[in-house]
Parts: C-alpha cells; sequence; structure tokens
C-alpha cells in the first residue's frame, strides 16, 4: 500500500493524505460522540494518528505531504473567526480587553506546553536511539569477539 502512495502524482498524493486524515477525524467524532463525550474529537483523532504512527501500522510517509499543506494553509481556517470579530464590533467593545487577555495567556499557555512535550519527545528520542545504538554495538562486539 506505501508504494501506491508513491505512484500518485503529488496533488493526488496530498489530497490523498488531507482525506485519510479527514477520515480519522470523522472517525473520532463518531467515538467521541457516542463513548466519550467528555473527550474533543481533534484530541482523540490525535491520539488515533500517534498511536498509529508508533505502532507502525499508519506510516509517516502517508501524511506527511497532506499534514504540510494543512499547516501551510491553517490561516484558512481562521478567517472565520475573523468574520465573526468584525460582524460583532459591540461584544469587541465591552468586553475587548478580557477577550485579548484570554486570547494572549492561552496562545502563550499553548506554546509553553507545545515547546516543552516537543523537547520531553525530542529527548525521549535521542535516549531511545542511543539505546538502541549502544545494543548494536553491543552486539557486534559480541560477534566479533567470540
Amino acid at each position: 500500500m506505501a508504494r501506491l502512495f508513491h505512484r500518485l502524482s503529488q496533488p493526488l498524493q496530498t489530497f490523498s493524505q488531507v482525506l485519510l486524515l479527514s477520515l480519522v477525524w470523522m472517525a473520532a467524532n463518531q467515538l467521541s460522540h457516542r463513548f466519550l463525550p467528555v473527550m474533543p474529537a481533534g484530541v482523540l483523532g490525535m491520539l488515533l494518528v500517534l498511536a498509529g504512527l508508533w505502532s507502525g501500522l499508519l506510516p509517516v510517509d502517508w501524511l506527511r505531504q497532506g499534514a504540510r499543506w494543512l499547516l501551510a494553509e491553517m490561516l484558512l481556517f481562521f478567517i472565520p473567526a475573523v468574520v465573526a470579530v468584525v460582524q460583532y464590533p459591540d461584544v469587541i467593545l465591552s468586553a475587548g480587553v478580557r477577550l485579548l487577555l484570554v486570547i494572549v495567556a492561552s496562545t502563550a499557555l499553548v506554546m509553553a506546553v507545545t515547546a516543552l512535550v516537543v523537547d520531553r519527545c525530542y529527548r525521549l528520542e535521542i535516549r531511545l536511539r542511543r539505546r538502541d545504538s549502544n545494543r548494536k554495538a553491543q552486539m557486534r562486539a559480541e560477534v566479533h569477539g567470540a
């Protein structure tokens, strides 16, 4: 199946990967509504994708281009929020400072938590690679020493 994705043209490959990510989100949405109403579908979908990546059932190549495209076009997803702000200036005038504080604080928290998670995952990845490298070196030493 991995060869199929390599044969597709670039736009078709990106489209199929975005479609795959969308299907995962829709499945997570259904699971969330039926079994885990307290967990947002987006979080559940990310956990499903993460589990698939870690288990090897979902190769990174099946998602890379689609995820890059979604990230590159992320600004489009914020246009409805900007339109809502423009449509309700009275809300901005009455609660603008509080909204601004919430936006700044939540953005700072998300950035800090993201940085911590990325740092921890990076350190874990380095530790795992060193452990594998040490095991391979130890096995080579045993083979050559015996």
